[in-house]
């Protein structure tokens, strides 16, 4: 008979419609409703309750396809600070459970409870015990699948949504696995499966019986193996507890077509400051700093900087921006999207390290003290002065 604790218990939770969820939860009218967050003529869907999902709505979605499909649907904006403290308050709940928590996104997260069972229970327990917990504190739900592995867990949560749990035991894998359709499968894309189907590979199952030379022949040696080696439900990720944050980027869709230099710099602004500010929370400095353009007829460009030290400063930040801005010498041109990304980010013990002299700290300290109001007042109490007037009219 085999230890209680021999085989890895793994569990993938994956929170019901997310952001549609918490919408509901802070204002209860909207419960029962078609609901869908997005707005904005050209924003895009980024969650619809299942009441919105009956009616064809599915994220990443453009939002006027969307009215289209429900006119009487009720469209509300995103509220990303209010998602990212509920997932704080949910992966709280996680961290309860065990130390070995590796968050997905806002709203899921692999969690190894292996170890945890002694203390909580059987991986059902532990699932039953989160859910609960997650309803009666945040008021929304979550769906758990549990398996041996994180691939197999993954899959399990999908199959039980919402508000369930599915355990796929070691044995019950490849019975539950194989009949599935390819798609399923991580990183099998829209191209990928459409190689797939012309193999004649429709099913897991399929992709599992073809010989390895042959995926790897047509799909490339790492797609290839990996797609074989999942198709046997064989995944040997350990849940990683350390992730590092590589980039922080935001960007923007205008609702109608931007070619006023002075105008499009505002929103760079914009773009900055958000995003400057999510990466002093989490105390890094940037390296390199990017920008991106997409024009009217959807071409894309982009641009970056890397600078000889780690930065932090929002006027530091945004100066190199303008200046990869003004550098594409833009005449008039129409341009739908722009946005900004922070890269190669480096911890604060390490900044101090790396160079024997410091930066003039005048607008660091700036920094400092407007971070520090806003983290007291709200984010809208202290702004640049350039964007004070289109803060009140949102």
């Amino acid at each position: 008979m085999k230890n209680i604790e021999s085989v890895a218990t793994i569990l993938h939770v994956d929170m019901d419609a997310f952001y549609a969820s918490v919408a509901e939860r802070d204002n209860p009218k909207l419960k029962g409703k078609a609901l869908v967050v997005g707005a904005g003529r050209r924003g895009v869907v980024t969650s619809a309750n299942y009441e919105a999902r009956k009616f064809g709505i599915r994220a990443a979605m453009p939002v006027y396809k969307a009215k289209a499909l429900a006119p009487h649907a009720i469209f509300v904006a995103p509220d990303m600070a209010r998602y990212s403290e509920v997932s704080k308050n949910v992966m709280q709940i996680f961290d309860e459970v065990t130390p070995l928590v590796e968050p997905i996104s806002l709203d899921e997260a692999f969690l190894d409870v292996t170890g945890s069972k002694r203390l909580f229970g059987t991986g059902r327990q532990i699932a039953d015990f989160i859910r609960d917990r997650v309803q009666q504190q945040e008021g929304i739900t979550c769906s758990v699948g549990i398996s041996h592995n994180k691939f197999i867990a993954k899959i399990a949560s999908n199959h039980c949504k919402p508000n369930g749990v599915l355990e796929i035991n070691p044995e019950r894998v490849l019975e539950f696995l194989h009949p599935l359709a390819a798609k399923e499968i991580w990183g099998v894309g829209p191209k990928t499966n459409e190689h797939l189907m012309k193999m004649g590979l429709l099913t897991v199952g399929d992709i599992a019986n073809t010989p390895r030379g042959t995926l790897i022949r047509v799909l490339g040696e790492a797609a290839g193996s990996s797609l074989y080696e999942l198709a046997w439900g064989r995944d040997y990720r350990d849940v990683e507890i350390e992730h590092v944050e590589k980039s922080i980027s935001a960007a923007e869709t205008f609702d109608i077509d931007l070619d006023v230099q002075e105008e499009i710099l505002k929103e760079f602004l914009r773009l900055t400051e958000r995003s400057v500010e999510r990466m002093r929370e989490r105390s890094f400095a940037t390296n390199t700093i990017s920008i991106k353009v997409r024009f009217a007829d959807f071409k894309t460009i982009s641009r970056s900087k890397t600078v000889d030290l780690p930065i932090t400063g929002t006027q530091e930040i945004f100066e190199v921006v303008k200046n990869l801005y003004l550098g594409l010498k833009l005449d008039r041109a129409l341009i739908r999207l722009v946005g900004v990304s922070l890269d190669g980010l480096v911890e604060d013990e390490q900044i101090k390290q790396l160079a024997l002299g410091e930066r003039a700290s005048g607008w660091q300290q700036a920094d400092q003290a407007v971070d520090r109001i806003k983290s007291r007042f709200g984010r809208g109490s202290l702004r640049p002065a350039r964007l004070v007037q289109d803060h009140e009219e949102e």
